[in-house]
């Protein structure tokens, strides 16, 4: 499967977990990795470290800083102070992700699984930029939004959402299709305690991110795999299980900026995973990992 990655690694850990996984999935032929939000070439640097201890050379382009209209509300990638313990790439092409992703994927016209896991600015550009992209996606799989048992001001926003409603907004308008998004419906079923990460987390790649866990550590006590259960779905149609529908995202309410109103429809552009198999998640996440010579 040829796949580019979107991320904003550095924040929450999930997103080292699921590159971690990207790497070591054998039918992944992963194309390039862009970052988003707060410090993107530190988030780049988190990226590149990840990469050399997979052996692998990535292209890896750093990307919009701050979501399109609304104030910043990540402005650091927090686990990069932990990059002096790993090697890792010091220079990146700056200016250039959305370009990047557009010739990629024109360059594999049906082709290409974009996987996005943070804030949606690059993929709202890149759409906005070349509205032939959508087209020209093989699917798009978004960890994005919360979808059911919901109306407005009832619940939680997810962050990835809110983060840049207006970007939010721009990609699920876009007639992708194969449109779909893992949400917090789902994700927050698959966790582990940290002391159960710190045992199972001893493989050479996930050695990295047990690092920059320790940052995470410091705030939270485990860790939810929201990130890498929307990768998983890639190479395992069994672990969720998607429901059609029609997304609507909120941007009129400043407080509710973000927030994703789902509509079952047969005919909707949109799938929404509502269940989740979280034993076989785990199964199939640490097997492809632990793989990995």
């Amino acid at each position: 499967m040829k796949l580019l990655l979107d991320t904003d690694i550095g924040s929450d850990i999930d997103d080292a977990v699921c590159l971690a996984y990207l790497l070591a999935q054998p039918a992944c032929e992963l194309l390039g990795i862009t970052t988003v939000s707060g410090e993107p070439v530190r988030r780049a640097a988190l990226a590149s470290a990840l990469c050399r201890v997979a052996g692998k050379e990535i292209p890896i382009y750093p990307g919009a800083a701050d979501p399109l209209l609304v104030t910043q509300r990540q402005p650091h990638a927090p686990q990069a102070d932990k990059l002096a313990h790993w090697p890792h790439a010091a220079h990146f092409p700056t200016g250039q992700a959305v370009e990047f992703l557009r010739t990629t994927i024109r360059a594999h016209p049906g082709e290409v699984t974009l996987l996005t896991i943070g804030p949606l600015t690059n993929i709202a550009l890149l759409f906005s930029i070349d509205p032939e992209i959508p087209h020209l996606l093989k699917q798009l799989v978004m960890m994005c939004g919360v979808f059911t048992n919901r109306r407005a001001g009832v619940g939680p926003l997810e962050w990835n959402a809110l983060l840049d409603p207006h970007a939010t907004a721009i990609v699920y308008r876009a007639p992708v299709r194969v449109h779909r998004s893992v949400g917090l419906d789902v994700t927050t079923q698959v966790t582990l305690p940290a002391d159960a990460v710190r045992q199972r987390f001893q493989h050479p790649l996930l050695r990295p991110v047990l690092d920059f866990a320790e940052v995470w550590f410091t705030h939270q006590d485990h860790i939810t795999f929201h990130d890498p259960l929307a990768a998983v779905t890639l190479f395992d149609a069994t672990v969720c299980s998607f429901t059609r529908g029609r997304v609507e995202v909120e941007l009129q309410s400043a407080r509710l900026g973000g927030f994703t109103a789902w509509t079952p429809d047969a005919a909707g552009l949109h799938e929404v995973a509502l269940a989740v198999d979280a034993d076989r998640f785990f199964t199939h996440y640490f097997a492809t990992v632990e793989a990995h010579p």
